[in-house]
């Protein structure tokens, strides 16, 4: 493989004693951020699995698809007895 103009100077550089400007460079600069991660089997099984979930969203009534609600009042009279005598 040929070298390109710009590594041919480095390396003159180098040779004469001066600075190696590749050693300024940041450390992220020769890291490949690019990380691709395939699913496993396991994985690809499982989002199957839960696709069509029907207790996503179980209402807050323990799975049921609807709403229950409840609503008891007791009043109880009181009628004072001083007040009627």
């Amino acid at each position: 493989m040929a070298k390109s103009a710009a590594k041919k100077l480095r390396e003159k550089q180098i040779r004469e004693g001066k600075l190696d400007v590749s050693s300024l460079r940041s450390p992220f600069a020769s890291a490949d951020m690019r990380t691709r991660k395939t699913k496993t089997k396991q994985e690809s099984v499982n989002r199957i699995k839960h696709k069509n979930n029907l207790y996503r969203n179980p209402d807050f009534t323990g799975g049921d698809r609807g709403s229950f609600y409840f609503f008891y009042t007791f009043f109880e009279e009181r009628v004072d007895e001083k007040v009627l005598a």
